[in-house]
């Protein structure tokens, strides 16, 4: 007679004892997996930067979702073509962070990505709240389509050279760069101050100008990075204004 394979065997003790040893095995296999898999993923640690660079983009692709959402779902009333051209102006960026390619040097600094950040994501805090004009809305959408034009200008000739933090991608120096040796940032305060005369709120005014005495910290810290390249110490020689021509 065939013996029954689910009872247990003779010399094997009492049938409790032996039905936990059964049920054991899976959990032993199941452990033993783990911790390999456990070791591969300790073989492949991230390095800081790694680590930065996607918190970077996961904290802006969610603000910039949220500053989506809020000025294109704002009353009418409140300038719908000033909101579009400033969620244009905002998802570009956005874009070219997520196909950005690895830098040459980047910063792995708390200041220089704190800065990177906040000169980023405090922008798209700005609120469309109804107020007054200060001068006539055509202006006022002259003023940000000029901003616009300049920044993304700017974006076309660093493509997948974009980036929030200190870093050397490559120095650019055609287009916009033959003037000001940051045309990018200069574009964004040129379409901030169109904005900000469209809406000027209190709120706006203290975010905007927080924003820029960032952006100028942003700059001189870039450069102090930057200027480890000779190419790029010869280009400031030949381009000598940062934003604005003739002041900074």
């Amino acid at each position: 007679m065939r013996r029954n394979e689910s009872w247990p065997p003779r010399g094997q003790g009492n049938s409790r004892e032996y039905f936990v040893a059964r049920g054991a095995s899976p959990l032993r296999h199941a452990a033993a997996s783990f911790e390999a898999i456990w070791a591969w993923l300790a073989t492949r640690k991230l390095s800081r930067v790694m680590l930065l660079d996607i918190v970077e983009r996961a904290v802006v692709m969610l603000v910039f979702a949220r500053f989506a959402f809020v000025m294109l779902s704002a009353p009418p009333g409140t300038g719908g073509i000033l909101r579009l051209i400033l969620v244009l102006s905002e998802s570009l960026p956005v874009f070219l962070i997520l196909i950005r390619r690895q830098s040459k040097a980047r910063s792995d600094k708390t200041a220089d990505w704190l800065l990177g950040l906040m000169g980023t994501l405090l922008p798209l805090l700005a609120v469309p709240v109804a107020t007054g004009a200060l001068v006539p809305a055509g202006l006022c959408v002259a003023i940000m389509f000029i901003g616009l034009y300049l920044q993304i200008s700017a974006k076309v000739i660093l493509g997948r050279s974009f980036g929030l933090i200190a870093a050397n991608r490559g120095i650019k120096v055609a287009g916009p760069y033959r003037i000001v040796r940051h045309p990018m940032y200069a574009g964004y305060t040129i379409l901030h101050v169109g904005f900000l005369l469209a809406v000027p709120c209190l709120w706006n005014v203290v975010l905007y100008s927080t924003e820029l005495a960032i952006q100028i910290g942003r700059v001189l810290r870039e450069e102090r990075l930057l200027s480890q390249d000779q190419s790029y110490r010869d280009y400031a020689a030949r381009v000598r204004y940062r934003l604005i021509p003739m002041i900074f």
